[in-house]
Parts: C-alpha cells; structure tokens; sequence
C-alpha cells in the first residue's frame, strides 16, 4: 500500500460524521438496538467509496477489512467458548453453586462494593477482564437478579472490577502493550497508573456503597431469596466441589494460558462434572454446549437465572464484533484516522493541550475502531515526540493511553470490550452504560492532572511527584 496515498482531511471528516449521523438515526429515529450490524456495514461502505475516491484501490480496503477481522479473530473465538463455558458449569453445579453461597452471605447493601471488589481481585490475578466477567461476571449477574439488584447495576460493578484489576496487572497484554508502545517500564507504567486509577476506583468504590444503601433493610425479599435457594439445592449439585473449575481458570489465568486454551479447559471439565454430579449423558451435555442450557425447575426465578449459555447464542454479538472490526480495519489501513488525528496534533505543546488531547484522541479512536488496542497503540504512539519534547517521562504517556483508552472500552456498543461484556453479562452496553463508574471517572482525572500538573512526572524525578508548570514548558527535547 503506496503511503503517498491519503485521504483529505474534509474526506476523513466526512465518514466520522457519517458514523455519527448513521449511529443517531438508528438510536433516537428508527429507534431499533438489532440494526447495529446493518449500521456498520453502511458506515464501511461509505469510508471504501471515500477512501478509493482518495486514491486507494479496493485491494487496500480489502486489506484493512482482513486486518480489522484478523483482530477480532482470537477475541470473537473466545467468545464462543464464554457461551459453551456458562452452558456447560450451569447442568455441572458450578454456576447455581456460586450463586447458591452469594444469595445465603452477600447483604444486598454490600453486594455492588464486594462485586467490584472481588472483580479487581480477580483480574489483578489473571491479567484478564474478559475472564473475569465470563466466570465471576456471570455468577455475580445471578446473584444480583436474586438480592433484587437492577442487572444493569450489577454489570457495571462487575465492569469496573474487571477493567481496574485488567490495567492494574502486569499479566494484562493491554498493560503490558501501552508500556511497550510508550517506551515506558512496564512496572514504572503500572505505579505511575495508580494515581489515576486509584482514586478513581475509590470514588467507584464510595458511589457503588451509595447505591447499594437502597437496596438495604425492609427492600430485601427474603421469601423470595428462600425460594431460589431451596430451587437450586432441590433441582442442583450445590457443593464446594463444583468451586474447582473457577479456581483451575484463575490459576491457569495466572500462569499466562492462553485464553483460548483456559476457555476449552474450564469448559470441558465443566462438562465432565455435569456427567459425573447431575447425571447428564455426553450427547445432553453436547447439546447444552452447542445451543445452551435450558433450566426446568419450575420456579421462575431459577430458571430464569440458568436458561442461558451455547455457542449458538453469541452468534449476534460475534458477527457484530467481526463487522466493527472490519469498519475499523478500513479507517485505519486507508489512514482515515491517522489524518483525523494529524490535524489536532498542533495543540500539544503545553502540558494540559498534551493530555486533554490524548485523552479525546484515544476516547475517538475507540469509537471510530471499535478496539481498545488501536486506541492505545495509534495515539500514544503519535504522541511520543510531544512527550518528550515537554521532557515529561514515558510512563505519563502510557498512563493516559490507558486512563483514555482501555477504560472506556466497554462504553462502545460495537467495541471488542462492549461486545464482549454485553454478550458475556446479558445487558446491553447502554443499560450498563451509566454504571460503570470508572470509566467516566480516570479520564476525568488524567485531564485534571494535565491542568494542575500532579502527577506530571519529568526527566529527572522518577522518584518523586513533580508538579509540572506550563510556565516551565521545554521547547526542545
């Protein structure tokens, strides 16, 4: 592909605002969520006439829509295993289980702080928000519809747990990639992280306490509860026993497996304890997998809770997932956004233009992709001679590619992340949209650190925060 190639500015701008026009049609006038496929696809077809318009042939389009599903391709894989993984640990006990101890010890007035909590734990550990909210994500989702919390509550405590403990791990391929882009050690990047992310997951922390409080006391249905315990134990395997492939994911997840691989794991001996407890036939436990688990106890609650799972049903979140990437394939193979970005590139000379830019870059970048790797990699790495031109050290850059990009991730409908949480949790990414916290929060926070210069670590003083002064702006590096 010729770099002379390239489209205008005005070109680029027109199929960004096309994407925008295209996805508010769809929300506020045909009013249809199911149309998003269809919406990708115009919005594609518009950036290829553009991008050819500008040069570019249809093999270069071609080669971005095979860039952008080459992305998606290990991401959407293991989103069909999360299907056959929750059909298979439902029949194998391990998903009433968890659900079964949450019900009878989590108070709902804690419940919202102790599933963040336990979700920042857990992909800490695992390096993984994608396996967190496939496993602890989806027992949690059960245990909240029985203490009578919204689901969409509950997917965004889950959603920040996850995305906390996932740019907090030095186990994370997204912590471990802003680092490496950036040029930054990846454990300098990781400290230089908690002051954004940490204040910010304690203000989640503190908002997710407030909530909870409305839930508490009298609001508790405990007849309910009593309902939906004695189902699961009559109708269920309900034994410490059934914990152990959740605790085979986590520490395969900590000895770096790939997620495919724990995915097929967990799944398979999921399948061999539904054989072994529930007494299902291999052909059952097939099917299960395959179309997923249908609960039959006769009360509606529970079988509310587990009639869900199978490959079949993550097809429409997979093929939404492969469409976004292949739209983001081609904005970016045809250097749409690279001359987007270009143009705002001249107001990063202070250190409040540098951040606020690549805060607002990286947010763009993500909804324009559809992937949290893209809006890590391509504005960071633009970034750097701004960077170390205002001799600010490496890890404030990759601090911001992650405050910006990895934590809005799940706020993007037809995003890798938003994708991956709404088919893996149930809830819609505009349901959860408002409660998950964090996200709204870090960006927030990386911007005002811009302003104010906390946290904005120069050349030498790694060890100590320096406040840095526009006034002491560097001119050259």
């Amino acid at each position: 592909m010729s770099k002379e190639k390239r489209p205008s500015f005005g070109a680029a701008l027109f199929v960004m605002l096309f994407l925008c026009f295209a996805m508010f049609a769809q929300i506020f006038i045909i009013g249809e969520d199911w149309i998003t496929h269809i919406t990708l696809i115009l919005v594609a077809a518009v950036a290829a006439i553009v991008a050819m318009a500008s040069g570019f042939t249809y093999d270069d389009v071609q080669e971005g829509i095979l860039y952008g599903c080459k992305i998606a391709m290990l991401p959407m894989l293991i989103l069909m295993l999360v299907g056959v993984l929750v059909a298979s640990w439902i029949p194998a006990g391990t998903i009433p289980t968890l659900i079964y101890y949450g019900l009878s010890f989590i108070s709902p007035s804690v419940f919202l702080v102790a599933v963040a909590a336990v979700c920042m734990v857990a992909s800490v550990a695992t390096g993984s928000s994608w396996t967190t909210g496939a496993t602890f994500g989806v027992a949690f989702m059960g245990i909240g519809h029985g203490l009578g919390i919204p689901a969409a509550m509950t997917a965004g405590a889950v959603i920040s747990g996850a995305i906390f403990g996932d740019k907090m791990s030095p186990l994370s391929d997204a912590t471990n990639l802003a680092a490496g882009v950036a040029e930054a050690d990846l454990f300098d990047h990781i400290k230089s992280m908690m002051y954004t992310t940490g204040p910010a997951m304690l203000i989640s922390l503190v908002l997710y306490a407030i909530l909870g409080m409305r839930f508490a006391g009298g609001e508790l249905n405990t007849a309910q509860i009593d309902i939906i315990l004695n189902g699961l134990k009559e109708n269920y395997f309900i034994s410490p026993i059934t914990l152990i492939p959740p605790i085979i994911v986590v520490i395969l997840a900590v000895k770096r497996v790939s997620g495919l691989a724990v995915m097929v794991i967990a799944s398979l001996i999921g399948a061999v304890f539904a054989i072994a407890f529930q007494g299902y036939s291999v052909g059952d436990v097939a099917n299960f997998m395959n179309y997923g688990y249908v609960s039959s106890t006769g009360i509606e609650d529970v079988d509310a809770l587990l009639s869900r799972g199978g490959l079949q049903s993550m097809m429409w979140t997979i093929s939404l997932g492969f469409i976004a990437l292949s739209m983001g394939g081609i904005l970016e193979k045809t250097r749409i956004l690279e001359v987007l970005l270009e143009k705002i590139s001249g107001i990063v000379s202070t250190g409040k233009g540098l951040i606020t830019t690549h805060v607002i870059s990286a947010l763009a970048v993500n909804l324009f992709s559809a992937s949290q790797y893209m809006a890590i990699l391509i504005p960071s790495r633009m970034f750097v001679p701004a960077y170390k031109k205002l001799r600010l050290l490496p890890q404030v850059n990759s601090r911001t590619a992650e405050d910006a990009g990895t934590v809005t991730s799940p706020l993007v409908p037809w995003g890798l992340c938003g994708v991956f949480f709404t088919g893996a949790l149930g809830v819609q990414t505009m349901e959860y949209f408002p409660y998950v916290f964090l996200s709204f929060i870090t960006p927030i926070i990386a911007i005002i650190y811009g302003f104010t210069g906390i946290a904005m670590f120069k050349e030498g003083d790694i060890k100590s925060v320096k406040t840095y002064n526009d006034a002491e702006e560097v001119t050259e590096a």
